[in-house]
């Protein structure tokens, strides 16, 4: 290890080692973060302050709930996350591999991780932080989370994670034993570990982004949705809300047996070929998840409201911009489907056929013969 004047310390150490060990800015921060460019305004954790009426929508109100969930922060933010890094960098980045003759690909910008070509499979790299006021108030929470939304990202590109690496910056030892400790149980949880970081003492408030490596042979990407396809949503509704915010735990609880059985379920589905394009659901939910596979992808979609899995406690507008701790939207072809649902409900997940992929851009969401478009 070594310190730096400032009170830094580079770790390098393998998982048994460690001892101890979408959330908001209000403003426009913009970092690079698992090969795009997000704007960390999509880590927004307000408490959802929407209607949870559980019952479900007449025609004639599809499209005041539209209005009502095109409107929420979360999902505005997804609706024009595209600036943050179409405009300063663009689609792609040229990749030529430094170890790997003839190995050039251009690495798409705005996917969930950096693909990158290894001439026989990809290396999948991506990033999460933790913005401070999330750390300060529910650091254990903060920690884990970190942990499982960087799992999640691999899992969405068809991948397994290989390891985790952390970076915090925080007042002293014990000032970070919470975040250690939810970062550690999340590992041992899922059965990635946690290989090495960089902390930072005398630092405040507190600060934290996780960073995670994984392996695909097959990829899923949010460019390769294509219009007549079938959209596909498989989501853990084995859980419950954390506190007052949009996120769906059906994690933390759950055993650690389950939890890594499920891991490879994305990775099944892009190697058996049922599906090609995909995206974990995250902050600003279905609807705004689903906005951003359809701009990179340069498709529309039609989303039935009535074939959304969810869980029967929880309202319409409440659960399309909430952030699920297991939840998938992915398209495939009509004669997949069904191959699709078997592979997640043999390990109790609910799945089903949602919508379409249509050729005119747009979402459009749909009910008892009403159609209203959230963009």
């Amino acid at each position: 290890m070594s310190r730096d004047a400032c009170g830094s310390l580079d770790r390098s150490f393998t998982h048994h080692e460690i001892t101890h060990h979408e959330i908001t800015s209000h403003g426009s921060c913009v970092s690079e973060i698992g090969g795009a460019w997000r704007d960390e305004r999509r880590f927004r954790i307000d408490p959802i302050l929407v209607s949870n009426s559980t019952s479900t929508p007449t025609a004639s109100d599809v499209n005041a709930l539209v209005e009502r969930v095109r409107e929420h922060p979360n999902v505005q933010d997804k609706l024009t996350i595209n600036r943050a890094y179409e405009e300063p960098v663009g689609r792609t980045v040229p990749f030529d591999h430094p170890l790997v003759p003839d190995v050039n690909e251009e690495v798409r910008i705005g996917d969930d991780c950096a693909a990158l070509p290894t001439g026989t499979d990809y290396l999948l790299f991506a990033a999460e932080g933790i913005l401070p006021a999330f750390v300060k108030e529910y650091p254990w929470f903060a920690g884990y989370s970190a942990v499982m939304v960087n799992l999640s990202d691999i899992c969405a590109m068809g991948g397994r994670p290989l390891a985790l690496t952390d970076m915090l910056w925080i007042d002293d030892q014990a000032d970070g034993e919470e975040v250690w400790a939810g970062m550690q149980a999340a590992a041992e949880d899922y059965g990635v570990p946690v290989v090495g970081g960089h902390t930072s003492y005398r630092c405040g408030p507190k600060h934290l982004g996780v960073a995670v490596l994984g392996q695909a042979r097959q990829l899923l990407t949010s460019y390769d949705a294509a219009a007549g396809e079938t959209l596909v949503m498989a989501v853990d509704l084995d859980g419950e809300y954390f506190e007052e915010y949009p996120f769906w735990n059906a994690s933390v609880d759950d055993s650690p047996e389950r939890l890594q059985s499920l891991l490879p379920l994305m990775q099944g589905a892009a190697e058996e070929g049922w599906s090609q394009a995909a995206k974990d659901i995250s902050m600003g939910g279905i609807a705004g998840t689903l906005a951003m596979l359809l701009h990179t992808s340069d498709v529309g979609a039609e989303l039935r409201l009535d074939d959304v899995p969810k869980p029967p406690s929880v309202g319409w507008e409440k659960w399309l911009v909430s952030f699920p701790s297991f939840g998938y939207l992915m398209t495939t072809t009509a004669d997949d489907v069904a191959a699709i649902q078997r592979h997640f409900h043999a390990h109790d997940i609910a799945c089903a056929a949602v919508g379409e992929i249509q050729a005119e851009v747009g979402l459009r969401i749909t009910h008892d013969g009403a159609t209203a478009a959230l963009f």
